[in-house]
C-alpha cells in the first residue's frame, strides 16, 4: 500500500519504467495481503473465547453499571483469564491474570503498545500530550525522563523530602486540632489529607502552594478549592464520561453536543487556570528567583517542548500526585480503623524501630508490616482498576490465543488482584500475605497496581513514600476508630476504586 501511495506522487512525465513500477507495486501489495491472510489461516493458536452478547451493541448492556472491572472479573470465572467481548463495533480482549497481563505489558509490548483513548480522554489529554496516556514514542521517553529527573526519580525524591515532611506534619497537626475542638467526634479524613496532598503537588510542579489566583480567561479570582475542582475533580469525573460514539466509530460524524460541551468546558477551564499559574511563576523566574520544581526544570532543560506540552505535563504532575495516593491512603486508614488488632500490630512495629521518635522515610526499610499494609491496600483497592486501553497494531499471540490486529486490550488489574489461583481469600484484607514473600526484589511491583515493563508507573516510589509515612505517622500518633455505620460504607466511584463517600473516622491521641 505504501508503494501505491508513493506512486501517486510521481509526475505524469515520469520515466518509461513508471508502468512497470506500478505493476510491481500492485503485485507487491497483493503478495503482502496474501501472505497476511495465509498467516491468519495457518495460525496454530485459536481466538480467545467470546462472551455472548447482542447483535450490533455486543456486551454493552452487560456493562451498564459502570463498574466494568467487577463484571470482567465475574466473567473470568466462566471464560478464563483471557476472553473477548464486543463493545459496539469494537473487539476488546480482556486480561484477568498476572501472567497474561505481564505477557502483554512486557513480552508482547512491541505489538501492544499503542494507547486507545476514549473521546473524553482525547480532549482532556490534548491528544495524548501527557506521559500516562502517550504512545510509546520519542515524546513519551523524553517526557518521562524529564519527570523522573526533576520530580519522581530517587534522587529527585530526596530533594523533595522536605515538602513531604511538611505535608505529614500539617496533616497530624490538623487532626490534633480537630480532637481538641471536637473530642470524640468523627473527622473527614479526605478533606484534610486531600488538601495537603494538593499543596505538595503544587510545590513540586510549580514551586509553591497557591491560595488563590486571578484567571484572566475566566474573569475572576479563584479560591484554592475552586482551583482544585478545576484541575483535579472535574477532569477525573470527565475522564469516565461515556460518548456513545466511542463504541461506533463509523458514526463519529453525528454530533453529541451535550457530551462535547461538557468536556470542552472542562478543557477550557483547565487550560485557563494552568496558564494563569504558569504565568505567575514566570514572573518569579524573570526576577531571578529559581526553585526546585518541575516547571523551572522544563523551562530550562526541555527546550524541544511546546508551551502546550509544558502546560499538559505540569497538569499531569498535579492531578496524578493529588488523586491516586489519596485513594490508597484513605482505604488503608479505613481498613486499619475497623481492625484494632492489626492497628496495634503496626504500632508495636513502629515503636520497636522508632522508639519515641517520629517515623521518618529513612526507617521505612525496617518496617515490613507497614510495607505489607501498603501493598495489600493496593491489591484490594487498586486506584486504577483497569489499565488505559491499548491497541493491537499487528497480529500477536497472547495467553495461548491469537489476538487480531485492531483489537483493544483491557488489562483488568482488579481481576488480577482477585485471582484465587494466586491470592488466598482475595476479598479479605490481609497484610500478612505480603510478609516473607519470595518476590521482595520487586518491592514496588508485588501487585499489578503500578503496571509493568516500559510503561511502569513513574510515580510508584513517591506513592509508597507518601502513603507509608502518612499511615505510619497517623497510627503512631493516634488511635483510630470508624464512626458508627461507616464500616459498610464501601461503595466506589464510577470506573475507579475511589471511595464514593469520604472516610469518617474518630482519632484519639496516644499519650
Amino acid at each position: 500500500m505504501d508503494t501505491l501511495l508513493n506512486l501517486q506522487a510521481l509526475p505524469l512525465g515520469a520515466a518509461i519504467g513508471g508502468p512497470a513500477v506500478a505493476v510491481g507495486g500492485i503485485t507487491l501489495f497483493f503478495i503482502r495481503q496474501y501472505v497476511k491472510d495465509q498467516n491468519k489461516k495457518s495460525s496454530t493458536f485459536p481466538p480467545p473465547p467470546e462472551v455472548p452478547g447482542l447483535p450490533v451493541i455486543g456486551n454493552l448492556l452487560q456493562l451498564k453499571e459502570k463498574k466494568p472491572h467487577k463484571t470482567f472479573t465475574k466473567w473470568a470465572e466462566t471464560y478464563g483469564p483471557i476472553y473477548s467481548i464486543k463493545t459496539g463495533s469494537n473487539n476488546m480482549i480482556v486480561l484477568n491474570s498476572n501472567d497474561v497481563a505481564k505477557e502483554a505489558m512486557v513480552t508482547k509490548y512491541s505489538s501492544i503498545s499503542t494507547r486507545k483513548l476514549s473521546n473524553a480522554l482525547k480532549i482532556l489529554t490534548s491528544d495524548k500530550s501527557i506521559v500516562a496516556m502517550s504512545d510509546y514514542n520519542e515524546f513519551y521517553k523524553t517526557a518521562k525522563r524529564n519527570l523522573l529527573t526533576s520530580t519522581l526519580g530517587p534522587i529527585a525524591q530526596k530533594r523533595h523530602c522536605v515538602h513531604r515532611d511538611v505535608m505529614i506534619n500539617n496533616i497530624c497537626e490538623q487532626f490534633r486540632a480537630h480532637v481538641e475542638m471536637y473530642p470524640s467526634e468523627s473527622v473527614n479524613f479526605r478533606k484534610i489529607f486531600q488538601s495537603e496532598l494538593f499543596g505538595l503537588a503544587l510545590k513540586q510542579a510549580i514551586g509553591e502552594d497557591v491560595n488563590s489566583i486571578y484567571v484572566k480567561e475566566l474573569g475572576s479570582t479563584l479560591s484554592r478549592d475552586e482551583i482544585f475542582k478545576i484541575l483535579v475533580i472535574d477532569p477525573m469525573e470527565g475522564a469516565i464520561e461515556v460518548d456513545w460514539r466511542d463504541f461506533f466509530p463509523y458514526l463519529k460524524w453525528i454530533p453529541n453536543k451535550g457530551f462535547e460541551y461538557k468536556i470542552q468546558q472542562m478543557y477550557f477551564r483547565r487550560q485557563a487556570v494552568m496558564k494563569a499559574l504558569i504565568e505567575e511563576q514566570k514572573k518569579r523566574i524573570a526576577c531571578g528567583v529559581e526553585v526546585n520544581c518541575y516547571l523551572d526544570y522544563l523551562l530550562s532543560e526541555a527546550n524541544t517542548l511546546s508551551e502546550q506540552q509544558v502546560l499538559m505535563l505540569l497538569w499531569e504532575a498535579i492531578i496524578e500526585a493529588s488523586d491516586t495516593t489519596l485513594v490508597t491512603s484513605e482505604w488503608a486508614m479505613y481498613e486499619l480503623s475497623k481492625d484494632p488488632e492489626r492497628q496495634n500490630r503496626l504500632l508495636m512495629e513502629i515503636q520497636s524501630v522508632c522508639g519515641s521518635n517520629k517515623l521518618t522515610e529513612a526507617k521505612l526499610c525496617q518496617l515490613p508490616y507497614l510495607a505489607a499494609i501498603f501493598h495489600e491496600t493496593l491489591r484490594k483497592h487498586s486506584p486504577v482498576p483497569i489499565v488505559p486501553l491499548r491497541y493491537v497494531h499487528e497480529d500477536a499471540q497472547l495467553g495461548g490465543y491469537t489476538i487480531r490486529e485492531g483489537s483493544e486490550i483491557a488489562i483488568n488489574i482488579y481481576g488480577c488482584n482477585m485471582d484465587r489461583n494466586i491470592w488466598d481469600s482475595p476479598k479479605e484484607w490481609k497484610p500478612e500475605r505480603f510478609l516473607n514473600r519470595k518476590d521482595d526484589t520487586l518491592e514496588l511491583h508485588k501487585t499489578m497496581s503500578f503496571g509493568g515493563g516500559k510503561r511502569a508507573c513513574a510515580g510508584a516510589l513517591q506513592a509508597m513514600l507518601i502513603s507509608c509515612v502518612a499511615i505510619g505517622r497517623l497510627v503512631q500518633e493516634f488511635e483510630w476508630k470508624l464512626k458508627e455505620g461507616e464500616e459498610d460504607n464501601v461503595d466506589t466511584l464510577g470506573l475507579t476504586t475511589h471511595k464514593l463517600h469520604p472516610l469518617l473516622t474518630i482519632p484519639k491521641p496516644r499519650n
